[in-house]
């Protein structure tokens, strides 16, 4: 009689995750739920699945807890009859909220911050991201140094558990101090060879691809530059800088594509990955893309120009390129006297230009729309930018 053979699933089981946002006065009820689907999409970025969404209208966090001792009941009781393997909160929590809440709740909870630093972790592909991404990390373990040793006793893995951490003695005080301080000199080092790399590349004009992160920057770096830059429609698909040189008309210009920004990006983060931003800093013009299709996309041009203030990068040259426009759905906004009125595509195009100065085009880089026109402005301001600073060499082009 032949013999059966069982086949053994070895797949690791996808974690579940419920998450848990408080509402206070100073945000509306669309700013909290764009906040939770963007919580969501990370969640997907880093592996897990969203089973349960809860949400508490406070004055301001709880001090202990986040959330108040009923909701926290509410949580356990879910979390307990459905075996959920973590609890997502959509704010940077306290050491001490940390404690108390795991302590309540008996299962690994995370923040925005972890789960941010969990993704970069994952994506991470050159030694400087590593580094940068570890010393965000250490940053961030630093005062959690308690809640984390739990943890470790349990010889949890998963999400929020990557990177730093892995032995015991890395929790230790001293070591990770140490630590930092060694990630710092490396990541110092690393910027004086990338600073070097960029006087190597000549006197060509550099401009810079800046924008939310998904809003498909690489995939104008790769129709610019036919280049082969990984895309894919997650969260922070791509960390490292990535530089190439771009010829239109005989005009050539170095374009280089750095990682997307995003709301409530961790402390730890944009410090660790200012040296990444060098790239943006040094740029003489910016690409701003702006994902047009997503209904928040004016809130995420404000937290792009927030970054990019605090880099003292906001007043270069920009072009904004408002694209996915084959995505784009009608808006509809209420006025003072309750009508509703509709913004058409060509609604906003005319009243973003008699709003500001700077050049936008609007264009889907998936479709090839409006394409020319794209070229044709870049190659007006790269061009006379080249001209006035390099006029021996106004011949050649």
């Amino acid at each position: 009689m032949a013999k059966r053979f069982k086949l053994i699933d070895t797949a690791p089981k996808q974690e579940t995750a419920i998450l848990v946002s408080v509402v206070t006065p100073d945000i509306t009820d669309q700013i909290a739920q764009d906040y939770l689907t963007e919580l969501e999409f990370l969640v997907r970025t880093a592996g897990a699945q969203t089973v349960k969404v809860f949400t508490q209208k406070l004055p301001k966090p709880e001090h202990a807890t986040f959330v108040g001792k009923g909701k926290l009941d509410e949580i356990r009781e879910y979390a307990e009859a459905e075996e959920v393997d973590m609890i997502i909160f959509d704010d940077e929590l306290t050491p001490s909220q940390l404690r108390n809440i795991e302590r309540e709740l008996k299962r690994k909870i995370l923040d925005r911050s972890n789960l941010i630093l969990d993704i970069f972790a994952k994506h991470a592909k050159t030694a400087q991201a590593k580094t940068q991404v570890e010393l965000a990390q250490l940053q961030y373990l630093y005062p959690r140094l308690t809640r984390m040793w739990t943890h470790l006793e349990r010889q949890r893995g998963g999400i929020g558990m990557r990177g730093p951490g892995e032995t015991q003695i890395e929790t230790d005080r001293r070591i990770i101090l140490d630590k930092i301080a060694l990630l710092k000199e490396k990541l110092k080092a690393i910027d004086k060879q990338n600073a070097t790399q960029r006087k190597n590349r000549g006197e060509l004009i550099r401009v810079a691809l800046v924008g939310y992160t998904n809003v498909g920057k690489s995939t104008i770096l790769n129709m610019l530059s036919k280049a082969d830059v990984y895309i894919e429609n997650k969260l922070f698909a791509t960390l490292d800088t990535t530089v190439r040189k771009v010829v239109i008309d005989n005009l050539p210009f170095l374009l280089s594509d750095t990682v997307g920004f995003i709301r409530k990006l961790p402390h730890h983060l944009v410090e660790s990955f200012k040296s990444t931003l060098d790239e943006v800093r040094e740029a003489d013009v910016l690409i701003h893309v702006v994902d047009i299709s997503h209904p928040s996309f004016e809130d995420h041009i404000r937290a792009v120009n927030e970054t990019l203030k605090d880099i003292n990068a906001l007043d270069k040259p920009t072009i904004t390129v408002f694209n996915k426009i084959d995505a784009y759905k009608p808006a509809v906004e209420v006025d003072d006297n309750g009508e509703e009125r509709t913004t058409t595509l060509e609604g906003f195009q005319k009243s973003w230009m008699a709003k500001n100065s700077s050049p936008a085009i609007f264009l889907s880089a998936t479709n090839k729309t409006n394409i020319d026109e794209f070229r044709d402005t870049l190659y007006e301001i790269v061009s006379k930018m080249h001209n006035a600073r390099y006029p021996y060499n106004n011949l050649l082009y």
